[in-house]
């Protein structure tokens, strides 16, 4: 069952491709720009499918070597209409040229979730022919040039992103637990513009720990958050110094997490009749709306993408399958019947063989269209690569065994102060 599930994902980074430059679809959809993170994990994914023979060693190789070069020489400097700058890169990034999309911001986060793909890449491909070699030293040139210092923009914690017309943005990672663990320990294990670990420490000492009918835990809503360093980072024995305060690892943290996910579900506050102990899974998403639609005598409320997040919301009774998978390493008990259950629904409805719908809602309903309930009509590279990797992390821990190996990363990890398990040996596997 997961093999296939995990075929079916991988196939987006197959199809969504530039084969001329290795750009990958942020979507699905016809004209669709590239989303720069789905480069990063389409990346790591083409690392699990040289292991499940999904594709040829050579053709990997050869994926990475395009998309890897089209980085390494694509225009770096302030012009608006560039690829990056300080060794950033834009946002979304237009298929055919690289250039800058949709006026897109210079993204830290989406630049740490390429340049893991990256890395993954570097410490995958150890051979000594000349391809590998090139791989490594690729990936090595692009991770230097990044100046995480810049993006401090004179304080002690980074910025979401800059932008040629307006500068820096007001946004920072400074505040409420999110997805920059990976971001931060890639900035702190920079062998070139490493940052001061000052800025970790008092980012992650504004963590909420809340508890949630009776199970306590680091909190955030949208299920994504609990996952996405940990695509690439194994926290199952390794601790920071908020991680000591609570006693608690961040992977403990995300099986608790997926838990009170599935419990929301069956306790339902909100009484949506699809919701239920194998149908959950809410983070951020694409939607039905923006649309206020009376169903049953009630004002119902429905967004387009937002992260949806529980118990405080928001919650339009959109549920993204992808995210469920996603939890696999945390909660295999629950997340497998959860999968079981989807499959059965869609080979109820013939559609089996076309993979997890990025996200549904039953509730949904006009005359015309969307009779039956909303449906997301694409697929997103941020959603299939989530699937790939942490069913092949559930199985053989592939990409947290290839992580470990770089010493960029551990000396990053130590740097934010994380110690114990792996990391205190010499050879973690």
């Amino acid at each position: 069952m997961l093999e296939i599930l995990q075929s079916q994902a991988f196939t987006y980074f197959l199809k969504f491709l530039n084969p001329k430059n290795g750009l990958i679809a942020d979507k699905s959809k016809p004209d669709s720009h590239s989303s720069i993170a789905a480069v990063g994990l389409g990346i790591s994914s083409y690392v699990v499918g040289v292991e499940r023979n999904l594709l040829s060693r050579e053709d990997a190789i050869n994926k990475i070597l395009t998309v890897l070069n089209f980085f390494h020489d694509g225009q770096q400097g302030p012009e608006v209409n560039a690829m990056g700058y300080k060794g950033f890169y834009y946002h979304f990034l237009h298929m055919d040229t690289g250039r800058r999309a949709w006026e897109s911001e210079l993204s830290t986060i989406d630049t740490a979730i390429f340049i893991s793909g990256a890395l993954t890449a570097a410490n995958y491909f150890k051979g000594i022919n000349k391809e590998e070699k090139e791989i490594r030293d690729l990936a090595e040139s692009l991770y230097k040039r990044i100046d995480w210092r810049w993006a401090l923009n004179n304080g002690i914690m980074i910025c979401h992103g800059w932008k040629p017309e307006s500068g820096f943005l007001n946004y920072y990672w400074d505040e409420g637990y999110s997805e920059a663990i990976i971001l931060y320990v890639l900035a702190l294990g920079s062998p070139t513009f490493a940052i001061d670990p000052i800025g970790y420490r008092n980012w992650t000492s504004s963590f909420k720990w809340e508890n949630i009918d009776g199970v306590e835990y680091i909190h955030a809503g949208p299920l994504f958050i609990h996952q996405m360093s940990h695509l690439w980072l194994d926290f199952q024995s390794i601790q920071d110094d908020l991680n000591r305060k609570y006693k608690i690892v961040y992977f403990e943290n995300s099986r608790r997490a997926t838990y009170i996910q599935q419990q929301y579900a069956i306790k339902n506050p909100l009484n949506f009749k699809h919701y239920g102990e194998n149908n959950w899974g809410f983070t951020a998403s694409d939607g039905p709306g923006p649309a206020r639609i009376m169903i049953e005598g009630v004002e119902k409320i429905f967004y387009d993408y937002i992260a949806r997040g529980v118990p405080f919301g928001p919650d339009d009774g959109t549920i993204s399958p992808w995210a469920v998978v996603a939890s696999l390493p945390f909660a295999p008990d629950i997340v497998l019947n959860t999968i079981r259950h989807a499959i059965k629904r869609l080979k109820e409805k013939n559609s089996a063989n076309d993979g997890f719908d990025a996200s549904f809602n039953p509730v949904y309903q006009i005359a015309g269209i969307g009779e039956k309930g909303w449906v997301s009509p694409w697929k997103f590279g941020l959603n299939e690569g989530p699937m790939v990797i942490m069913i092949e992390n559930f199985r053989t821990q592939l990409i947290w065994k290839i992580f470990k190996k770089c010493a960029y990363i551990t000396n990053g990890l130590r740097r934010a102060g994380f110690t114990g398990g792996w990391l205190n040996l010499s050879n973690p596997q």
